[in-house]
């Protein structure tokens, strides 16, 4: 009996030091594995040199709001937020996103950079003045019409996957500290200005293609073609009976330095 009672006291003691040890000891932080499953993608962080560079791209600046899709685990939104900018992570994985919140907290960037756990396809970043993503070409298409619904001049940017017939602006490689998705697209959301313009000597008709622009140039009887035309932002530019028109695009009006003005019509 007496011996009986000392294992049940050794157990006790035991049970009771393995509870003590697991009250001061901390689980083990999350870490992310490469190629983990998500919602839409598979993670693969993007490599730190072509965060630089897809940054330097959107000419990021500390008055720029900067959204990153799928933020992972907040590398992107970090860096902007060390260049002064205020940056939102948009992650579907909530542990990611905890994650991310204790990497800003060591970086000392906690009041610039914040994360959300969130559907990218239900998420409101209408505010940002640069978009920043890695996805796959299809869920890149699946935002486009949103992202083309953005302000005009929002810059986005890209790693390794592009917005299938919309033409990136810029393209450019990273081939030092890069190993693997090495490529950043930047594209600039264009005003939408398809149809038909009044201007005092005629009529404009445009005809747009993402950022290009074709169509027509009327003046009485006389009809010429445009050439050269491109959207960047709101800033338009096109040549028409060898003269070159430059302006910009507010609204329904169209005013450049010539100088010379048009209204919308239809």
């Amino acid at each position: 009996m007496k011996l009986s009672s000392y294992k049940r006291f050794g157990m006790g003691v035991s049970l009771l030091a393995l509870l003590l040890f697991a009250a001061v000891v901390p689980a083990a932080e999350y870490q992310p594995q490469v190629g983990q499953e998500g919602k839409d993608v598979i993670w693969v962080p993007t490599p730190q040199a072509l965060v630089e560079k897809m940054l330097d791209m959107a000419k990021v600046t500390p008055k720029d709001y900067v959204i990153d899709l799928g933020s992972g685990d907040g590398r992107t939104v970090i860096t902007a937020a060390k260049r002064g900018s205020k940056a939102l992570g948009i992650e579907y994985n909530p542990d990611m996103v905890e994650l991310s919140k204790r990497n800003a907290a060591k970086e000392g960037v906690s009041d610039k950079a914040s994360f959300i756990k969130a559907d990218l396809f239900e998420s409101d970043f209408s505010q940002a003045q640069v978009i920043t993503m890695f996805l796959l070409p299809d869920i890149n298409l699946r935002l486009r019409p949103k992202i083309l619904d953005l302000k005009p001049g929002t810059r986005i940017v890209s790693n390794s996957f592009t917005m299938g017939e919309w033409t990136a602006e810029d393209t450019q490689k990273v081939t030092e500290g890069c190993a693997s998705y090495c490529t950043a697209y930047l594209w600039i959301v264009p005003a939408k200005v398809e149809g038909t313009w009044q201007l005092p000597q005629g009529e404009l008709t445009l005809k747009q293609s993402f950022q290009m622009l074709t169509g027509s140039l009327k003046t009485g009887d006389r009809v010429v073609q445009i050439t050269d035309g491109k959207m960047n932002g709101e800033q338009i530019s096109f040549t028409a009976g060898g003269t070159t028109y430059r302006g910009r695009v507010s609204g329904n009006t169209i005013e450049g330095p010539i100088p010379w003005k048009a209204t919308r019509a239809k």
